[in-house]
């Protein structure tokens, strides 16, 4: 068990549908053995010129859930229910606790499904007149639809928040969580983010990018944390690690620097943790100068073997608003085997190119 504050809320389990396969043993040990994720995409399918994408291998909605309710249900929504799925039906998992009236769920994204909205919004422009569409495509188009199917699924009747943050989305909704405990909102809180490979998006961020930055091929996923106030826990889930603190900035161009080294010592302050006193870091790895930017500040403050202890986010490849919940599932996972890990902080940062920017402080378990 951890010695965690009984005023800050620990994350007491976590799950995974990650590009090394559905779960987090899946995650684990694709990490563990260093595994490359990047395969040829499927040009037809995905309508995209011929690359390497790091996708879910096998994943189909329908598969993966089964028919029923399932019909007309996008992919970012399949990859989320299918993570909470897995979260909720761990062998150790406490459904009175984590589902019902208390349990609350915030999923982070960056618009939802851009898939599902292009093509609603394409059939009513294309067809003989704007209302011919499909009704049952119309929940996909709306941003929060991942959120609210989750809930539906596994009957979490609690708060249910969605938030588009771009890159800082996980971040920030580790940060909405805790805020949800500290309110007295809810007793338990299912929180992470997702994001899907589509044609939509392969274009909107081949059109987006900085012109020559260089940037790992689109990923896909979800990772999903249970996030618990400390007090209950318990021996099936005990606390993993303490949420210390998470802050957050904005700057744009020449400040990104400032502020991002503001931020982390930020954060490093409201934590109460020396930065020498870090044992690992994780970059989001945003594309372009912003990402140069970000492991340049971390480099500088936690120094560059902090930087080494956990696998780099790029193995996933660029999985967007999910980021900031797969580098968490990624310390968590990399603490689980390594006993020097124990006891010790964590650092998590987030840069989206618009310009916010996020750090969360961990203390890892004792034991």
């Amino acid at each position: 068990m951890s010695t965690a504050t009984v005023s800050r809320p620990v994350i007491s389990a976590w799950s995974a549908v990650s590009p090394y396969g559905v779960g987090a043993e899946a995650l684990t040990a694709g990490l563990l053995a260093g595994r490359p994720t990047s395969t040829p995409v499927d040009t037809e399918r995905w309508r995209v010129p011929a690359g390497d994408a790091h996708l879910v291998p096998g994943f189909e909605v329908r598969e993966a859930l089964g028919k029923k309710g399932t019909r007309s249900m996008d992919r970012v929504t399949g990859l989320a229910v299918a993570t909470v799925g897995g979260l909720l039906e761990q062998p150790d998992a406490d459904r009175d606790r984590e589902t019902g009236d208390r349990a609350a769920l915030v999923l982070g994204t960056t618009t939802g499904s851009v898939a599902s909205m292009m093509d609603f919004t394409r059939s009513s422009l294309v067809g003989s007149r704007p209302f011919d569409v499909d009704p049952a495509q119309m929940p996909n188009a709306v941003m929060n639809c991942a959120a609210g199917q989750c809930a539906i699924w596994y009957g979490i009747r609690g708060p249910n928040t969605t938030l588009a943050g771009g890159r800082t989305a996980s971040l920030a909704a580790v940060n909405y969580a805790t805020r949800l405990l500290a309110s007295g909102r809810a007793e338990s809180v299912l929180c992470g983010a997702a994001e899907e490979f589509s044609s939509a998006r392969y274009w909107l961020e081949h059109h987006s990018r900085e012109h020559g930055s260089e940037g790992p091929d689109l990923g896909e996923g979800c990772a999903m944390l249970l996030i618990q106030p400390a007090h209950a826990c318990s021996p099936q889930r005990p606390a993993l690690a303490e949420i210390l603190a998470v802050e957050s900035r904005v700057a744009v161009g020449a400040r990104l620097r400032a502020t991002l080294d503001a931020c982390v010592r930020s954060a490093l302050d409201a934590a109460g943790v020396p930065a020498e006193d870090v044992w690992a870091a994780s970059c989001s790895e945003s594309p372009g100068e912003a990402g140069v930017v970000e492991r340049e500040v971390l480099t500088s403050i936690v120094g560059e073997r902090a930087l080494t202890r956990v696998p780099a986010l790029g193995a996933l490849g660029d999985v967007s608003a999910a980021s900031g919940a797969f580098q968490i599932a990624m310390v968590l996972a990399t603490a689980a085997g390594d006993a020097q890990a124990a006891g010790r902080t964590a650092v998590a940062t987030s840069v989206d190119r618009d310009g916010s920017l996020s750090c969360a402080v961990l203390r890892l378990a004792a034991s």
